[in-house]
């Protein structure tokens, strides 16, 4: 085992095209142990390991205390205040905790109130394409893919569309790696703020019960069990960056796909009801999440012809998988009529994103619109000049110039 880094992944040329180190990883090091932001940490890139690590939830656990024995738990340090607001949400828990979290968020989120949303969703995208059609031109980043789920999960949430920029701010904290102390103070203060925040809409919630998910998840309860206050800070941090974060970059990476493969957005463009095909290969060929959350090793396992050991850290590279030869057709080109499309841009197993369904119909919506309503839609800017995001979990643009023609 070598613990050198042979490949950048981490670099903006990284960020803005992952797919030809993820190749190269996947003939000669599929599953690699290799310097990370957070320590050591074994990247996993084929299909075929990716699927057997998120599906073997008992050796690859989320809570990295699960890894360790009775005796050594005894000996950690308590967690500090912060450190239990993020890590007290069902992406970060195992066995039953995870199973007991889930339960309640799923009976605050159902199916019914996703499909209530979609005329609002459509209101919305249409809202937004109303500001800027005659203009010509926009940020699809700034002005179209970020205000379209942020105003989703606020509705959802029952945010006031007043606090919504705050949002942004606080979901970004959530995500952004700290470097350094300054870095770390600034996060807490911000995190602080927003927990004050989140207290009194709690309170509120609890006095006068809306139609909303937080009140669901305040009254939510499973076999009389319900969210302690600490789960449901975390809770809500996890729907609001979960729920707004990656429906941002699924409707700009898809957008961007489309323009970069003229022939398929032709063929959306000429039959909308493509949609929901188009966006699942859209989701396969360049997803919004590059690497699934941090899994860890609970015993000794062999993955890949490597021993990964007891404690040691595993992310699996979900865009890798989903450009993997021996799972998918000429994998690196986008066919909107693919037939089994089973890609794991949701990932896979007991902790399958519980947001898939709204994030699906959101993407739907949203680039349809754009399509039917943009004539001539086009990136302003050469692809290779466009900026990605450097959280290594997200894959996004920063920004996306675009223009279509201005009928009368």
């Amino acid at each position: 085992m070598t613990t050198e880094t042979k490949y950048d992944l981490y670099g903006e040329q990284f960020k803005a095209d992952p797919f030809p180190i993820y190749a190269q990883m996947r003939d000669e090091d599929p599953v690699c142990y290799e310097q990370g932001l957070e320590g050591m940490i074994w990247f996993v890139t084929r299909r075929a390991d990716v699927e057997a690590v998120l599906r073997d939830h008992k050796r690859f656990v989320k809570d990295w205390r699960n890894t360790r024995t009775a005796e050594e738990r005894a000996q950690l340090s308590p967690e500090s205040p912060l450190e239990r607001l993020l890590s007290q949400h069902m992406l970060n828990m195992d066995g039953p905790d995870h199973a007991r979290l889930r339960g309640l968020v799923n009976k605050a989120f159902t199916a019914r109130m996703v499909n209530n949303l979609r005329e609002r969703v459509q209101g919305i995208a249409d809202d937004l394409l109303d500001k800027v059609q005659a203009l010509g031109h926009m940020d699809l980043i700034d002005e179209y893919a970020f205000p379209l789920p942020i105003v989703v999960i606020s509705d959802v949430l029952g945010i006031p569309s007043a606090d919504r920029e705050r949002f942004r701010l606080w979901s970004n904290t959530f995500i952004a790696p700290t470097y350094g102390e300054e870095d770390f103070r600034r996060a807490e203060k911000l995190m602080l703020e927003f927990t004050g925040y989140l207290r009194q809409v709690f309170a509120e919630r609890r006095q006068a019960p809306r139609n909303d998910l937080i009140t669901g998840l305040v009254h939510a309860e499973e076999a009389g069990d319900t969210l302690n206050e600490d789960e449901l800070f975390a809770m809500v941090i996890l729907l609001i960056v979960a729920g707004h974060e990656t429906t941002v970059n699924l409707i700009g990476n898809g957008a961007l796909a489309l323009l970069q493969h003229p022939e398929q957005l032709a063929k959306l463009k000429a039959d909308p009801s493509l949609i929901e095909a188009a966006v699942e290969e859209l989701l396969r060929y360049d997803g919004p999440v590059d690497r699934a959350t941090m899994r860890f090793a609970a015993e000794d396992v062999e993955l890949g012809g490597q021993l990964i050991q007891r404690g040691q850290a595993v992310a699996v590279a979900l865009t890798s998988a989903n450009r993997d030869a021996d799972q998918f057709a000429h994998p690196d080109e986008v066919d909107i009529t693919r037939p089994d499309n089973r890609h794991l841009a949701f990932g896979f197993g007991v902790h399958y994103c519980v947001g898939a369904p709204l994030a699906r119909m959101e993407g739907q919506i949203a680039i349809n619109t754009l399509v039917q309503r943009l004539p001539n839609l086009r990136l302003t800017v050469p692809a290779d000049e466009l900026k990605w995001g450097t959280v290594p979990i997200i894959r996004g643009m920063k920004h996306m110039p675009v223009a279509w023609d201005v009928t009368a």
